[in-house]
């Protein structure tokens, strides 16, 4: 199969991270043809004089169209696109120069219909930005699923870094209307139309994700809000790890109990883990602010993800509302 390439990007008021994003696309090596699809999704501060900047040095197209949200403006993307083989990344991304030719690559050797990439932090990302990126791909905190394993028709790619053929995008009908959870959506759907989905390690990214602690915080809330959604339309799907970062955080609590009353061994077992995050990170990036910034961005996300799922495996078990109504931020109309 002859593949042409088409990346879709959506964007929000985000001017600046669009023109990085372009500038690592124009470097990229290997003389691979592709297009690049921009979708600005009813910004208030347009992405069209950056766009223009790119006209000469890339094959590129710009779409404005009222908000309807990240998945919709994708699927707009796609009906757009000339490929028949979409790149779909968040606009705070940045490409590595030879990314296009490993997922060529990768795709000569074993074609799939969607494939998922992991995410880095590149060094000119700030202390917190890495500290944030630790968090969200480490094996300890996440077990993996954003990136960390090999596994063909069990990992679920994540849109800021996805491959999509053009024959599953139509078969599927694409993203659908929940944000986040669009992705993780899209992949079960997959699955249950008969396509595959792998990951591919070398097609990674570098992905800024939130710039403050009260972004990240409220991001991660809103994926524990809406892994019980998807567990509801998709039951077969749940897992008892899913439970685990309320497990955690009721857990210390229980600990901290347990250490008034003068029984500390729980509270250590979790400063043992703490002290295991603060060692891999400090290896991993080589930097103890940001190893001590990864310990405390671990607990955000665990306290924040945990309390959010709760709260909605909760509310979603027990009433009689459809989810889009119990949550309706949770959804574009």
């Amino acid at each position: 199969m002859m593949l042409d390439f088409s990346f879709i990007i959506p964007v929000y008021n985000r001017p600046e991270e669009i023109k990085e994003l372009l500038e690592s696309m124009r470097a990229l090596t290997g003389s691979i043809p592709f297009e690049v699809v921009i979708v600005e999704d009813g910004s208030t501060i347009s992405s069209e004089s950056v766009v223009k900047l790119f006209e000469a040095d890339l094959n590129i197209s710009y779409y404005f169209k009222p908000n309807s949200g990240p998945g919709d403006s994708r699927n707009y993307g796609m009906k757009k696109a000339k490929g028949n083989y979409y790149i779909i990344l968040d606009s705070d991304c940045i490409l590595p120069p030879q990314y296009l030719e490993e997922a060529k690559k990768a795709l000569d050797k074993n074609y799939v219909d969607c494939y998922g990439g992991p995410d880095a932090a590149h060094e000119s990302f700030t202390d917190l930005q890495k500290a944030i990126n630790y968090s969200m791909t480490s094996f300890l905190t996440t077990g993996g699923i954003r990136g960390g394993k090999k596994s063909v028709n069990k990992f679920q790619p994540r849109s800021f870094n996805m491959g999509l053929s053009k024959k599953a995008f139509e078969a599927t009908g694409g993203f659908g209307k929940i944000h986040p959870g669009e992705d993780p959506d899209l992949t079960i759907r997959l699955w249950k139309a008969g396509f595959d989905t792998v990951l591919i390690p070398e097609a990674f990214v570098y992905h800024k994700r939130r710039i403050s602690w009260e972004k990240f915080y409220q991001q991660v809330q809103k994926f524990g809000l809406t892994r019980p959604i998807l567990n509801k339309w998709h039951p077969e799907t749940k897992k008892i790890t899913y439970w685990f970062p309320s497990v955690f955080v009721l857990g210390f609590l229980v600990s901290l109990l347990f250490w008034a009353a003068d029984a500390p061994l729980l509270l250590r077992l979790y400063g043992f883990y703490f002290l295991a995050v603060f060692a891999e990170a400090l290896y991993k990036n080589r930097s103890a602010k940001i190893a001590l910034l990864s310990v405390f961005a671990v607990v955000v996300q665990f306290v924040g993800y945990g309390l959010a799922f709760v709260k909605s495996t909760f509310l979603i078990t027990f009433s009689s509302k459809n989810p889009e109504d119990i949550f309706p931020k949770l959804f574009f109309k």
